[in-house]
Parts: C-alpha cells; structure tokens; sequence
C-alpha cells in the first residue's frame, strides 16, 4: 500500500470522526432541549426545611434576584448550581427566619485580556445575614441599590446590604455582616418524611425529587436566553 492511500485513509478517518463527534453533539442537544420543552413553566423554589413540618402549607416566599446567593436559611446549607445569575425563590416556614447570601456581580473588561486572564470583573460582598419573621402564605423580596457600574459596584461592597421587602413595599428587615462566630441557627425540629421526598444537598425541590436531572429540569425554568446558550456552550467544551 503506498504513503498515499495510508495519508487518505487517515484523513477519511479523522473526517469520519469529527462528523461523528458533531453528530453526537447535536443528538446530545437536540434531547436535552426536548426533555426540558418537557418542563412546566412552574418558577423553581427550594424548601429550606428537613422533613415535612406541618407548617409547610403555609410556607412564605423569598424572591431573590441572581446576584443574590443564598448560602444558608436557618443554619441549612442551600443548594449551588451550575450557572450563576439565576433568579430562584425560597420556601420558609411561617415565623423567624434567617437567611444567609452574599452579593456577587460580574462586570466584563474592557481592556486587552492576556492569555489566561479571565475576562470578567467578579465583585463580591462579605457574608450578610438577615433576620425576619415570615407571615404565613407571604412573598417576600431582598432588595438593594443596583449599580449602573463596575466603579460604583467596587464602591458599594464595602457598606453592601440589603432589604426584606414585603408585598406592600414595606421594609421589614436590613441585612448586617455576618460571621459563623457570631449567628446562632434558627431552631427548626426536623420532621420525619412521610413523603419519601430526599433533600437535595440542602435544598429539596418543590414537587421533585433529588435526582441530578430534576434540579436540571427546575434550574433551566428560570434560566434566561443568554443564560440556556452560556450553559450548552459549556456542556460541549
């Protein structure tokens, strides 16, 4: 056989194996896409309880914007995902509560980005912590200024906090520091399960199980446009 046909059955090869790749990928897209057009339009929300208290029909509601994220609500580590940015509401159970988040934007540079740089600005707050008392059946918010820049976000961290804010527009709590030292957990009794339902690393997905693909199902709901075309870019590195 000569170096010809070695060098053209080399190049077949590797053609064949970069539409092969190709193909799997857009499989792999096309039923990810049809699994989740699949999904409710349901707004996702994570419980912030273990167990099934009876209290929990008449859990309150904490919206909170992406650039809130939420560590832990009433000494409970919450869920982390994948994709930052993402709006997500939080069951809590009627009465005290105290929630855990810190404040994390992301600005892109302007300048020349060197090789191995990142390309993106990440402003962080320290730790906040708030504390309020939650009415049964209640939607709440966390409010705060919005900064129309990165200078002015740098400017904000060092005096960052934000509002509980209820459905009339009323503020009914300010967030301060806060320091595991410092902040006792909020007693909540565990309540034995009779449901079945698993807590999903801190945070069980109203209506759902713990599975990985459910928490993908619920978190891809309020995913924006730009955010659904960030996370497939990545799926496909």
């Amino acid at each position: 056989m000569s170096i010809v046909h070695v060098l053209g059955a080399s190049r077949f090869e590797i053609c064949h194996s970069r539409r092969w790749q190709r193909a799997a990928q857009a499989m792999f897209s096309a039923a990810l896409m049809l699994v989740l057009a699949g999904c409710s339009s349901a707004v996702t929300k994570l419980d912030t309880w273990e167990g099934s208290p009876t209290s929990a029909v008449n859990a309150a509601t904490l919206k909170t914007p992406g650039t809130i994220h939420v560590s832990q609500v009433n000494g409970r580590s919450m869920t982390n995902y994948l994709m930052d940015d993402l709006a997500l509401d939080y069951a809590l159970l009627p009465g005290e509560n105290q929630v855990v988040f810190t404040y994390k934007t992301i600005w892109a540079k302007t300048g020349v980005v060197r090789n191995g740089e990142s390309k993106v600005h990440v402003i962080e707050s320290e730790p906040q912590v708030v504390r309020f008392d939650a009415a049964p059946n209640e939607t709440y918010r966390l409010e705060f200024d919005k900064p129309g820049s990165r200078q002015q976000a740098e400017e904000m961290i060092p005096a960052f906090s934000a509002a509980v804010v209820g459905e009339s527009g009323q503020t009914l709590a300010q967030s301060s520091s806060w320091s595991p030292d410092d902040s006792a957990p909020v007693a909540r009794t565990p309540v034995s399960d009779e449901s079945g339902a698993q807590p999903v690393d801190g945070g069980t997905l109203s209506g759902n199980g713990g599975s990985s693909l459910n928490q993908l199902k619920e978190v891809w709901k309020t995913a924006t446009d730009e955010e659904k075309k960030a996370f497939l870019r990545w799926a496909f590195e």
